[in-house]
């Protein structure tokens, strides 16, 4: 427990980074100018989190995973520091990258060390509790992001990170007990380097297609050719490669591959409803941007009552293919619930279709990281698990970008609405004149139905794919 305790403190601070700075963001501006380029203060951490992922859950099956989370928190907090005195915007993005390189490494490692410590059939308590603080931590960021930059500076979100990381990194250090690396020591750097570039590529894509430029634009079709191009030779030269930095073998594990698309798909799907629900809540309903916060922790509840007891029941049982299946199903009626609100819909009803979502993507989360890890070797413990959340990242990505082209589609043809009008504060929103506000809100009540309406079948597609996972029986 002790132990568990310095993973869970790691992955909260890991997981609080990706939405604490959220609502720090005008302050920094204000401070350090840069406004242009505010929104890469986000996308650094969550590129650099995304394609590391990988990278360290590979290396840690080769050297031994206790001494890469220690090196994985030290980046952390290293970047935490870094951030904190950070002179310009342009300093700022680049240690945020750093810190995010670290976050990737805490995130998958720390889930890879219940692996190594936990027995497979004990493991869904376990995992459950990390996907909670990683749940909680997405809830609970802008919150106390804007709590920090009113009491003190925006600086002490990150500074906060090093009292709390340090308690973590010495709890690792000094208590954690692993088996012995194998005696391998080869990195594969060729393929590390191909992956890198072009996964970044990649996200790269949903980051700025439909917003910086247009999907059909010179800059958006180059970085969706360069993604190509990279990771076909990635995979070409991972056939050859003495040690791969993602085998490809993992791809030939029916568990691996039904795992990775059920969570690009299901989380895709999560980030239509984290994303949306607020700007319905706060331009529709018309509520406070913390009145909306406060209004998704029926999902919290949600997530948290269905992992606890999905994990002990798996404890008991040794199954768990059961859990995934009736959550897609439940998860896939919040969604489409959600597609039937309108301006009439009340914030209690809006709520409850988000406690319904929450149980059902609560049975889904912690149960797919434990089959993967079952299904895997115990030489490919690390990457399996690191690759599986870098699926789940991307699916976060690439859903969050559809889904707003989605959004802004359905609110463009929408008669008499402009999109860029979206932009505007939620009371300067209620400020307008009466047609224009009431054209804007039904304009946005059509645009989040048409989001979520788009978003069912991706949930549907998710339960589909997780029909076809094979349950292993799990060991003691």
């Amino acid at each position: 427990m002790v132990v568990f305790t310095g993973l869970a403190l790691a992955m909260l601070l890991a997981s609080l980074d990706q939405t604490i700075v959220a609502t720090a963001l005008p302050v920094i501006a204000c401070r350090l100018g840069g406004l242009d380029n505010l929104s890469w203060i986000i996308i650094a951490y969550q590129l650099a989190t995304a394609v590391s992922s990988p990278l360290w859950g590979r290396t840690s099956d080769l050297y031994g995973r206790k001494r890469l989370l220690i090196a994985a928190v030290g980046v952390f907090l290293s970047g935490s520091a870094l951030c904190g005195i950070a002179g310009n915007i342009g300093e700022l993005i680049a240690f945020r990258a750093v810190q995010g390189a670290g976050a990737g490494g805490i995130i998958s490692l720390a889930m890879a060390v219940v692996a190594d410590v936990v027995a497979p059939r004990q493991r869904g308590r376990y995992q459950g509790y990390l996907q909670l603080v990683f749940t909680l931590a997405g809830v609970l960021g802008p919150l106390l992001g804007g709590l920090l930059v009113e009491l003190g500076s925006w600086r002490w979100v990150f500074y906060g990170n090093l009292p709390v990381g340090a308690i973590a990194l010495v709890i690792i250090a000094t208590r954690l007990e692993l088996p012995a690396a194998r005696t391998e020591r080869a990195i594969d750097y060729p393929g590390a380097a191909l992956f890198v570039t072009g996964v970044v590529c990649l996200l790269l894509v949903t980051e700025f297609g439909g917003q910086r430029y247009a999907w059909t634009s010179t800059p958006t079709l180059g970085l969706v050719a360069g993604a190509v191009v990279l990771l076909l030779a990635f995979a070409w030269w991972e056939r050859r490669a003495a040690e791969p930095i993602l085998p490809l073998r993992l791809f030939r594990n029916s568990v691996f591959l039904v795992v990775t698309v059920t969570f690009f798909l299901a989380t895709s799907a999560l980030f239509a409803v984290v994303v949306f629900v607020p700007v319905f809540l706060q331009i529709v309903v018309g509520v406070s941007a913390v009145g909306s916060g406060l209004l998704i922790l029926p999902m919290t509840l949600g997530v948290t009552a269905a992992t606890i007891v999905s994990g002990r029941l798996i404890a008991r049982t040794g199954r768990y293919k059961f859990f995934p299946v009736i959550g897609l199903v439940i998860a896939s009626v919040g969604v489409f619930l959600l597609s039937r609100v309108s301006p009439g819909t009340s914030w209690l009803t809006v709520s409850l279709c988000m406690l319904l979502f929450g149980c059902g993507f609560g049975l889904v989360t912690q149960v797919l990281v434990i089959a993967v890890q079952n299904g895997a070797e115990r030489r490919d413990i690390g990457v399996a698990t690191a690759s599986a959340n870098f699926f789940r990242s991307l699916g976060g990505s690439i859903g969050t970008a559809v889904f707003g082209a989605v959004f802004v589609a359905g609110l463009s043809g929408y008669s008499g609405v402009d999109a860029h009008s979206v932009q505007a504060s939620p009371g300067a929103i209620r400020n307008l004149a009466g047609p224009a506000r009431a054209a804007l809100v039904n304009g946005v009540a059509h645009a989040t139905d048409l989001v979520f309406l788009v978003a069912t079948p991706v949930a549907v597609l998710a339960l589909l794919a997780v029909f076809l996972l094979k349950e292993q029986p799990l060991r003691n």
